[in-house]
C-alpha cells in the first residue's frame, strides 16, 4: 500500500512537471489594431513584425491584426491601447501632441527632414526623454518610427496652386486633432476633420476638396479614382510610432522585450525602405492614371507654415532649443 502511494504521488508529480512546459509555452495574445487598409505599407508592415517575432520566439505570442478600424477606429486604437483592449498600434505625433501640448513642436511642418532624422531624434537623449514622458503620461511605450512618407496635397479638381493664398476656403480634410487641423490651417486651407475611413467618399461627393497623404497612402486608398490633381508642397516629412501599451509591456520579461523590439525594428526597417522606394515611383503612376501634378513655390509654403506655428501660442509650450537640437540631428 505504501509503494502504491509512493507511486501514485511520483505519477503526480511528473504529470505536474509535463503540464508545466505546456504552461509556460501558452502564447501572449498580442492585438494590432490600425486604421490602414490591408494594401498600405504600414499594414504590410505589421505581418514583418509577426514574422520576425515568431523568428526571435517561436510560439510565444498570439500576434493578431486588425486593420482598416476593424477592430477600433482611427483614435480610438489609442485609448485601446491604454485601457488594456489591445496591445499594440502606431501613434502618431499629433496624437501625442493633443495629449502632451509641449511635445506640439514634432508635429510642425518642414521640421523633420527624412525617416533616419526621426530615428535620430527617438535615440538622442532629448529623444530618450519624450519616450520616457509619453510612457509615464500615456501609459504607452514607443519602440521605433516608421516612416510615413512625406505629405503631399491631393485635390478633387485642377487648381493653380502656387503658394498659401491660393488655398484660400480650400476644404482640406485633415485627421481630427487639434495638432492636425491647426496645419491644415498654417497650410492656408481651411482644415475640415473627416476620419481616413471617410476620405474616399467626400472627395468623390465633394465634401471635401482635398486631402493631404503621402503618395503611397494616396495609392493604397485609391484616392487618385477620385481626384484630378497633386501638388508637391512635401510639407510634412511624417512618422508615426510603433507602440506597445504598458500594460502589456511590463507583463513581458526582459527576453520577450527584446524580441518585440528586435520584429518593430525589422518592421520599421521594412516599411521605410519601402516607402521610399515607392514614392519615387508614384509621380510617374499617378500622371499615367491622368492626374496632374503640380510643384508650387515650396520655400513660400515653408516660410507661411513655419511663420504660423512660431507666432502661435503652441510654442510658447515647447521645450527650450528643442527646435535647434532637432535641426542639428539631421546634420
Amino acid at each position: 500500500m505504501i509503494l502504491k502511494k509512493s507511486l501514485i504521488a511520483k505519477a503526480l508529480l511528473c504529470s505536474v512537471f509535463i503540464a508545466a512546459p505546456a504552461l509556460a509555452q501558452d502564447p501572449i495574445e498580442l492585438k494590432m489594431t490600425v486604421p490602414s487598409v490591408p494594401t498600405d505599407l504600414h499594414t504590410k508592415a505589421l505581418h514583418v513584425f509577426a514574422e520576425e517575432i515568431e523568428k526571435e520566439m517561436p510560439g510565444a505570442f498570439d500576434v493578431q491584426i486588425y486593420d482598416s478600424g476593424s477592430l477600433f477606429g482611427q483614435g480610438a486604437d489609442l485609448d485601446a491601447l491604454q485601457r488594456g483592449n489591445a496591445e499594440m498600434t502606431y501613434v502618431s505625433y499629433q496624437l501625442i501632441a493633443d495629449a502632451l501640448p509641449q511635445y506640439g513642436l514634432l508635429t510642425a511642418g518642414y521640421l523633420f527632414q527624412s525617416p533616419e532624422h526621426y530615428r535620430a531624434f527617438l535615440a538622442s537623449d532629448i529623444g530618450t526623454e519624450f519616450k520616457q514622458t509619453v510612457s509615464d503620461e500615456m501609459d504607452i511605450k514607443l519602440l521605433d518610427a516608421c516612416y510615413l512618407g512625406t505629405r503631399q496635397l491631393n485635390l478633387r479638381d485642377e487648381m493653380d496652386i502656387q503658394t498659401p493664398d491660393d488655398l484660400a476656403g480650400v476644404k482640406l480634410r485633415m485627421p481630427s486633432s487639434d495638432a492636425w487641423l491647426f496645419l491644415g490651417q498654417a497650410l492656408g486651407a481651411n482644415p475640415t476633420p473627416l476620419p481616413f475611413g471617410e476620405v474616399y467618399l467626400g472627395l468623390q461627393t465633394g465634401t471635401i476638396d482635398a486631402q493631404d497623404n503621402p503618395l503611397p497612402t494616396v495609392e493604397a486608398a485609391k484616392f487618385y479614382e477620385v481626384t484630378d490633381q497633386i501638388t508637391l508642397t512635401s510639407h510634412l516629412v511624417d512618422a508615426i510610432n510603433f507602440s506597445v501599451s504598458n500594460i502589456f509591456w511590463d507583463e513581458l520579461d526582459d527576453a520577450q522585450k527584446e524580441a518585440v523590439t528586435k520584429a518593430a525594428t525589422a518592421a520599421c526597417d521594412w516599411n521605410n525602405a519601402e516607402r521610399v522606394k515607392v514614392e519615387q515611383d508614384l509621380v510617374a503612376f499617378f500622371e499615367g492614371e491622368g492626374l496632374v501634378v503640380t510643384t508650387p513655390d515650396v520655400d513660400a509654403f515653408r516660410a507661411h507654415v513655419q511663420e504660423a506655428y512660431m507666432n502661435s501660442p503652441r510654442a510658447a509650450d515647447w521645450p527650450e532649443g528643442w527646435i535647434e537640437q532637432i535641426n542639428q540631428l539631421a546634420e
